[in-house]
């Protein structure tokens, strides 16, 4: 049995790919406080929802509340865990440390940092053991979080990295596919022609950076003849130091990540 503290983005995100790749729902159990949030969860996933004493029969209790709520959640799951219950916490920035301050001793516990792609089977995920965890508990949840996507084992002191490269990393993605739509329909194009052509395009992009023999500077210099259309682009895109604001905006996520 699966429980799911939190019924948000990220928590029902993890659900539903689940769901998809082959879990019954009968086998996932959600607790939130918000009863509206709770229902609608019921009534896409089909998930049963119960009391916060339900994580009791729980082998994989994951905690997918926001970073603030996390030692309350713990607070309140910690006297129904069963000493076998592997904790795993999807919270940026919350250490194993802080997490096993709040657990009965011993408890296992399993730091991931998974992104919202797990929703539709491509999600990115890393992974950090706590010392009290068995290699079937590790095992185990390394095939949970495959089943929406890739799980790679890191070292916690990379966690921030992580959190600022594959955690937040599809935002980025997405601001950059609504500037190209709202570029295409200032170019002319419907608003509807210009997100299909963006969608694909990011698709087709990342198909090919998965299943073409070649990095992404080689995939990009392919498509950049001397003095052609795509370089005009670049060169502004240069100008306008958008590599510096990624690098920029890379440390101040996985800066953040470590304030939390």
């Amino acid at each position: 049995m699966i429980s799911v503290i939190g019924a948000g983005a990220m928590g029902e995100a993890l659900m539903a790919g689940w769901i998809a790749a082959g879990t019954s729902p009968d086998e996932i159990v959600a607790v939130d406080q918000d009863t509206d949030r709770l229902a609608r969860l019921r009534e896409r996933r089909g998930v049963r929802s119960v009391e916060v004493s339900g994580v009791s029969v729980a082998e994989v209790v994951v905690v997918a509340v926001k970073p603030h709520h996390v030692a309350t959640a713990l607070t309140d799951i910690a006297p129904h865990l069963g000493p076998e219950a592997v904790v795993v916490s999807v919270a940026a920035g919350v250490t194993l440390a802080r997490l096993t301050e709040v657990l009965p001793e011993g408890q296992p516990v399993i730091r991931v940092m998974p992104n919202t792609p797990a929703l539709v089977g491509r999600g990115v995920a890393g992974l950090a053991a706590g010392p009290t965890v068995t290699p079937e508990q590790i095992a185990r949840v390394v095939a949970m979080m495959e089943a929406v996507g890739i799980c790679v084992e890191l070292p916690e002191s990379q966690f921030d990295a992580l959190t600022a490269i594959s955690g937040s990393g599809p935002a980025y993605l997405f601001l950059i596919a609504e500037a190209m739509i709202e570029a295409g329909v200032h170019q002319g194009l419907g608003r509807d022609v210009a997100t299909r052509l963006v969608n694909g395009t990011f698709a087709g992009a990342a198909a090919m950076l998965e299943g073409v023999d070649a990095s992404a500077t080689e995939l990009r210099e392919r498509v950049t003849s001397p003095a052609g259309t795509t370089a005009a682009a670049l060169r502004v895109l240069d100008e306008r130091a958008v590599r510096a604001a990624f690098l920029a905006a890379v440390e101040a996520c996985a800066r953040r990540s470590s304030e939390l």
